[in-house]
């Protein structure tokens, strides 16, 4: 395929001219947010205050299945839920996918 000279000097002139960036803040593509971390080191000060006022809880497991009770003891690996009428069930941590408060005071 044969250009001719205008279609040519359009490509040469078309190959010089910078990128835009996105409107608005023109430093945008310059910054990047930095990722929020992965730890906030607050998950033992939590299980220390859920375990003092024994509040109710419910764990939900990786498996879904969920627990109700009070954490009796926590240390890096594991938490100990105490549960009324059932056995206390020792729960590896990375088992599990979240831990909820169900509100009010233990009875």
């Amino acid at each position: 395929m044969l250009l001719t000279r205008r279609q040519l000097h359009s490509i040469v002139y078309n190959a010089c001219m910078p990128i835009r960036t996105p409107p608005g803040n023109p430093n945008a593509a310059k910054r990047s947010r930095t990722p929020p971390p992965e730890d906030t080191f607050e998950e033992a000060a939590f299980l220390k205050a859920l375990g003092e006022k024994q509040k109710p809880v419910s764990v939900k497991l990786l498996d879904g299945q969920v627990f109700h009770g009070w954490i009796e003891y926590y240390d890096k690996s594991m938490v100990r839920l105490t549960r009324e009428g059932a056995p206390n069930l020792f729960i590896f941590k990375h088992e599990i996918m979240y831990i909820a408060e169900d509100g009010g005071k233990r009875k």
